[in-house]
């Protein structure tokens, strides 16, 4: 039977400081540390064992992870990292503080920016403080410039359908370390949840979901492994 565990990075910094992050790179907190190690140790804990681990080209999903396998004493196990597993870009709210956005634009406004299902925030510009157009993790795609939940799906779903889901059909154990919209893209997926209620999904900091998956990769089972 098919395993698979879904895990949120850690607290990361902009989370502390209450920022839209996205696409740009900021480490884990020491809380954030804490909250992957603790998960490394429940799931050892708990017995769960992988043979393949995936994760994003973000520094706080690849630390994460990486502490995560350190505390399951599996830091040797293959890691494969894709930009397809990244946070949605949320293009000119970048680094912008959460209650300023709202004070300045209006809560509905933000809200619909952060929550609906197909309405992207305002567009990055280019040459800005945050623009990433050259760094070479991204040289050969197409940065978004802001990007919604749906936006998000369309390119999380061929990195799923195309890697990930044959190396569970082959029977690997798989351990995916990624981004709260990246992961609700794939709870989505494979739970088939509406448009109109995934937006409000929410996935906690440094907390192993797993997914007991038939053989055609249909969940028979998904919790959180601290609950059970």
């Amino acid at each position: 039977m098919p395993t698979l565990v879904l895990i949120r990075h850690g607290q990361s910094a902009w989370n502390l400081e209450n920022r839209f992050t996205g696409w740009w790179d900021v480490d884990v907190t020491a809380q954030g540390a804490a909250e992957a190690r603790a998960a490394g140790a429940l799931m050892a804990d708990k017995g769960l064992d992988f043979d393949l681990t995936f994760t994003s080209l973000q520094t706080r999903a690849i630390k994460t992870l990486n502490l995560a396998l350190e505390t399951m004493g599996r830091l040797w196990l293959p890691t494969e990292k894709h930009w397809r597993l990244n946070e949605r870009h949320y293009g000119g709210l970048t680094g912008l503080d959460k209650a300023e956005t709202a004070a300045k634009h209006g809560e509905e406004q933000v809200k619909i920016w952060r929550r609906s299902f197909d309405v992207p925030p305002p567009a990055s510009e280019p040459g800005g403080e945050f623009d990433m157009t050259n760094d070479r993790r991204y040289a050969d795609i197409d940065i978004p410039v802001a990007e919604s939940l749906k936006d998000t799906i369309d390119r999380v779903l061929p990195y799923w359908n195309g890697r990930i889901a044959p190396a569970l059909k082959e029977g690997n154990r798989v351990l995916i370390s990624a981004h709260g919209n990246s992961l609700r893209a794939l709870v989505k997926h494979l739970s088939n949840i509406p448009d109109d209620e995934i937006t409000g999904l929410e996935i906690p900091t440094g907390q192993p979901i797993v997914y007991e998956l038939a053989d055609d990769l249909t969940p028979r089972e998904r919790y959180y492994l601290s609950e059970r």
